[in-house]
């Protein structure tokens, strides 16, 4: 009988992997997609425009000027990636690590503020006390 080994056979087409890095959030990943394809449009295009003017062709001229307009939304498109990526940052909060100063920071204020309150509280109580606050008469 023969094994896997020797038939060629693996177990496993494929090993499952954590990612390293989160996936885009999908505006931007829509933005990014839309980019490289208008990237590679504007390369092939400027490629075709660098071709028909080797040949001499008279298509030469109005790819040429086809390429810088795809250069200009080009340049545009990867600009909204960015854009995007800073406008989603800023309504959805960035995803902060656990070891993170601003939260770090963040837990101490807190930690100042909840003593402070405690310390007041107990001053108010004391306060309370020390003048009579609860007996009706002086007798």
């Amino acid at each position: 009988m023969a094994t896997a080994d020797e038939t060629g056979v693996r177990g496993q087409l494929w090993l499952e992997e954590p990612a390293i890095r989160r996936r885009m959030p999908d505006p931007v990943r829509t933005s990014a997609v839309r980019a490289v394809i208008i990237a590679a449009v504007t390369l092939i295009q400027a490629m075709v425009a660098f071709l028909f003017s080797l040949t001499g062709s008279w298509l030469a001229f109005p790819m040429v000027l086809g390429s810088v307009g795809s250069t200009v939304v080009a340049t545009w498109a990867v600009l909204d990636v960015w854009v995007t990526r800073q406008v989603w940052n800023q309504r959805h909060g960035v995803v902060s690590v656990p070891s993170s100063t601003a939260r770090q920071l963040r837990r101490e204020r807190r930690r100042q503020r909840r003593a402070a309150r405690t310390a007041a509280r107990e001053a108010a109580r004391i306060r309370s006390r020390g003048t009579g606050g609860g007996r009706l008469s002086e007798a």
